[in-house]
C-alpha cells in the first residue's frame, strides 16, 4: 500500500512539469534622455530584441539580452539655452548586450502545487552590460548599466508573456553622437554620459525539463 501511495505521489508530481530554460523576443518603444533632451518621451524610437533566460527557481531568474534600438534628440524642443543659442539635433542607432538579474515577488509558475506558484508576478531587473552607438558617421562604445521592472503573465505552462520599463545609464557621451558637454558642466551626472529608456512587450517559450523529484509533505 505505501509504495502504490508513493508511486501515485511521484506521478502527480511529474505532471507538473516545470523548466529550466526560456526564449524569446520582445519589442517596444526606445527614449533617450542626454544633452539634447530632457524627457525619455520627447523623441519615442522603436526597440526589439531577443532574449535568453536561466531559470534556477520560482523567485530568481539570469536574463542574455540582446537588443537593438533607435534614439534621437533636438535641442530646439528643450527649455534650456544652450551657449550662443547653438541648436544640435541627432539620430543614432544603439545595439545593447547583456546580463540581467530578475527577482520575482511571487513565485511565479504553474503546477507544483506545494510551492503555492502564481500564474502572474511582478518584478525588478539589474545588470550590466555594452553599448555600441552608431550616429553621425562616429561609433562609440560604452559599459551600460540597465535599472527595470515589469509584469509576467504565463498564458499557459510554457508561454509567458511580459511587460517591462527599464532605464540604462551608459558610461559614454557619444550615444548621441559628436554631441558632448554642451553645457560645460563637468559635474552633471545626467548631462555628461546619455541615458535610454526601454518599454517593451515580450513573448517567451520554456524549454529544458526539470528532473522530477518527490517531495514528502507530513
Amino acid at each position: 500500500m505505501t509504495v502504490w501511495l508513493a508511486c501515485c505521489v511521484q506521478q502527480a508530481v511529474a505532471q507538473e512539469e516545470t523548466y529550466r530554460f526560456d526564449l524569446g523576443a520582445q519589442a517596444g518603444v526606445s527614449g533617450y534622455i542626454g544633452d539634447a533632451s530632457s524627457s525619455i518621451f520627447s523623441h519615442p524610437g522603436f526597440a526589439g530584441g531577443v532574449s535568453f533566460r536561466y531559470l534556477p527557481d520560482v523567485r530568481w531568474a539570469l536574463r542574455t539580452m540582446f537588443n537593438a534600438m533607435s534614439l534621437s534628440g533636438n535641442t530646439a524642443d528643450m527649455d534650456d539655452v544652450l551657449p550662443d543659442g547653438a541648436q544640435y539635433s541627432f539620430r543614432s542607432t544603439v545595439f545593447e548586450l547583456g546580463e540581467r538579474i530578475e527577482f520575482n515577488f511571487f513565485a511565479y509558475g504553474i503546477g507544483e502545487t506545494y510551492k503555492r506558484l502564481r500564474r502572474w508576478s511582478p518584478y525588478l531587473t539589474a545588470g550590466v552590460g555594452f553599448t555600441l552607438a552608431s550616429s553621425g558617421g562616429q561609433t562609440a562604445f560604452g559599459l551600460n548599466i540597465p535599472m527595470g521592472a515589469g509584469v509576467k503573465y504565463k498564458i499557459k505552462e510554457r508561454l509567458n508573456l511580459g511587460f517591462e520599463f527599464t532605464m540604462t545609464k551608459v558610461f559614454s557621451d557619444h550615444v548621441d553622437g559628436p554631441l558632448s558637454d554642451l553645457y560645460q558642466i563637468k559635474s552633471s551626472f545626467v548631462k555628461n554620459t546619455d541615458w535610454y529608456s526601454n518599454i517593451s512587450v515580450s513573448l517567451t517559450y520554456e524549454f529544458g525539463k526539470r528532473c522530477a523529484t518527490c517531495h514528502y509533505v507530513d
